[in-house]
């Protein structure tokens, strides 16, 4: 089965432009109690001033400044002990004592069934050029994204990154159009320094929409059905493409049977455990 070659083109592949009525989301208050704010800014200037000192020189600029944003530091069964900085919920140092965040991964699917996959641009610093699920980020340390009744904090989150990574309209992605399955617990090394360790919320939602990638973020996208994601994690396998460990996981576990079943997918919800990969 051949892999699309819209998978590594990114010039000449065509667009998908599906316009749709935009639907209205839920509207919160952006405003914050300035002593909340006040305090998140006294954790983030705590958290740079036991930085390690680690080179950044050699890594893209706007990768570097998003190793400022606060994480959601959380412990093994998922509730939440503090905050850091996303540099320091990165490095194998802080890794290997313990340090664990809250993250989540999209998997999208069109209308066709089809899943939307990205590859990562060259510049990010961890698993950089790898191919992945639709979207992989993480939760802020902010109230709308803090916020864990039926993990409509990690929701938010989706959406917000679904739109600074793949240019998605935020009415075409709607929090409550995405379904919260279950958790994944991974760690793996990216390199000799940095790498992941994340208890992983998986959200899956299926729709047509308009993509417009950010090339810092993604260096290209495609639509692969069961048979060509088969095909390329039978390259991985023979090192001929790379995967990110976390997508390797959930497919090799999980992914095909719920793909099989994304008409019914509740049958699957589990949020009471927490799977150990």
């Amino acid at each position: 089965q051949a892999i699309p070659k819209s998978c590594f083109n990114t010039e000449n592949r065509q667009k998908r432009k599906r316009f749709m009525e935009p639907k209205r989301i839920c509207k919160r208050s952006n405003v914050q109690n300035p002593f909340d704010v006040l305090d998140l800014e006294v954790r983030r200037l705590q958290a740079a001033a036991r930085m390690p000192e680690i080179a950044t020189d050699h890594l893209d600029d706007k990768q570097v400044q998003l190793l400022s944003e606060m994480c959601i530091l959380i412990d093994e069964n998922d509730q939440r002990i503090g905050a850091d900085t996303k540099k320091n919920c990165h490095l194998n140092s802080n890794i290997d004592k313990g340090l664990l965040h809250r993250a989540f991964s999209v998997f999208l699917f069109s209308s066709d069934e089809k899943l939307l996959l990205q590859q990562r641009s060259d510049a990010k610093i961890t698993f950089p050029g790898c191919f992945t699920n639709t979207c992989c980020s993480h939760p802020l340390h902010t109230d709308g994204e803090l916020e864990e009744e039926d993990a409509v904090g990690v929701r938010r989150a989706a959406q917000r990154r679904l739109q600074a990574e793949l240019g998605i309209p935020l009415e075409q992605v709607p929090p409550e159009e995405m379904t919260y399955l279950t958790r994944i617990h991974y760690k793996a090394q990216s390199d000799g320094v940095w790498g992941e360790h994340e208890i992983d919320y998986i959200l899956f939602m299926q729709k047509d929409v308009e993509l417009s990638p950010d090339p810092n973020e993604i260096k290209s996208h495609c639509y692969v059905s069961k048979e060509e994601l088969k095909a390329m994690l039978e390259k991985a396998k023979r090192k001929e493409l790379e995967v990110t460990p976390w997508f390797s996981l959930i497919a090799d576990t999980f992914l095909f049977k719920w793909w099989d079943n994304l008409h019914n997918l509740k049958q699957f919800m589990d949020h009471s455990n927490i799977h150990r990969m």
